[in-house]
């Protein structure tokens, strides 16, 4: 099922229009402070030199000289990568987001889901999310490398926190890397993403986006946050903090942690429907999954008020 987090629509269909607090996504709910834009970014078409500036602002970010594209968010870059290569076996490292099995079905690929990183070996086309939604679970680069498939997709979309377990630095035409930009920067609704690999194969990809990936705002709001490396550092720093005191409150509750990122964290719960619906009752909107009648998904509050409405929904 190519179900998503961030479906307020459902929630309000279901429990009422309301303020809604959606806790749903692993998105920042402390966004960027957007800037003032230029006149150019909105009247203007999207100019080579904006899509430059904002490439080297994403290399000294992610800290990579390779090969790289900025397109409208890494889902962009999923929908891509199985026009590639002609469609054979793709092993997707599960469970995980599940549009990358969904898209590589709709191209026509073989697909199999596997538990474990060692059942990747073999495919002519592998996946790992990593750090993986929705559990957090991280593998080590040295894994990664010795993985023995044909060409090996890592997405990084919520690598942001712990840029250091990245492997964007080595990314290749068997190696293709997926960062996001809206998810650390809370800025989702900008579509802005990038993928790194090889000079081949982000040249491939750049013919298949156009000319216009990219909106002009989003190439200048980009360009300046991904240079800010202060609210970055302070961000982590809040980020790390606010998922200790989530993790007590889980507790608090009854819940057991899973795992997660300094994004979302993963809980088992008795029973994850019931807990969806009365932390619905208080208009804030959890993540559930169709293949697990425990695990509930919460992102961070975003502030003081969102905090005590939580508190208040979880109980004593």
């Amino acid at each position: 099922m190519r179900d998503h987090g961030g479906n307020l629509d459902e929630a309000k269909a279901a429990w009422g229009q309301g303020d809604w607090i959606d806790l749903s996504t692993g998105i920042n709910r402390q966004p960027y402070p957007v800037p003032e834009l230029s006149a150019e970014a909105w009247t203007s078409l999207p100019m080579a030199s904006a899509k430059a500036a904002l490439m080297e602002a994403a290399a000294c970010a992610f800290g990579t000289a390779a090969p790289g594209l900025a397109l409208a968010g890494a889902q962009a870059a999923i929908q891509m990568i199985p026009l590639l290569g002609k469609p054979g076996l793709a092993r997707v490292l599960a469970p995980t987001y599940n549009e990358h099995a969904a898209c590589l079905r709709q191209a026509g690929w073989r697909v199999e889901e596997v538990a474990q990183l060692e059942g990747l070996s073999g495919a002519d086309l592998a996946i790992v999310v990593n750090p993986n939604n929705p559990d957090g679970r991280h593998h080590p680069k040295e894994a990664l490398r010795d993985l023995s498939v044909g060409r090996l997709v890592v997405d990084e979309s919520f690598a942001d926190p712990a840029p250091g377990e990245s492997l964007v630095a080595e990314a290749s035409d068997r190696l293709l890397v997926l960062r996001s930009f809206g998810k650390f920067w809370g800025l989702a609704g900008l579509r802005l993403g990038f993928v790194y690999g090889g000079e081949g194969v982000i040249r491939r990809m750049s013919a298949l986006a156009g000319p216009w990936p990219v909106a002009g705002p989003a190439l200048e709001i980009g360009r300046i946050a991904l240079r800010d490396q202060d609210w970055r550092i302070e961000t982590v720093q809040r980020l790390s903090e606010d998922a200790s005191r989530l993790d007590a409150l889980a507790r608090r509750a009854g819940w057991g942690r899973v795992g997660g990122t300094l994004l979302f964290r993963l809980y088992e719960t008795p029973d994850a429907r019931k807990a969806q619906a009365a932390l619905a009752q208080g208009h804030i909107w959890a993540r559930r999954f169709p293949y697990s009648d425990t695990w509930l998904r919460l992102g961070l509050p975003g502030n003081a008020g969102e905090w005590q409405r939580l508190e208040a929904a979880l109980g004593p």
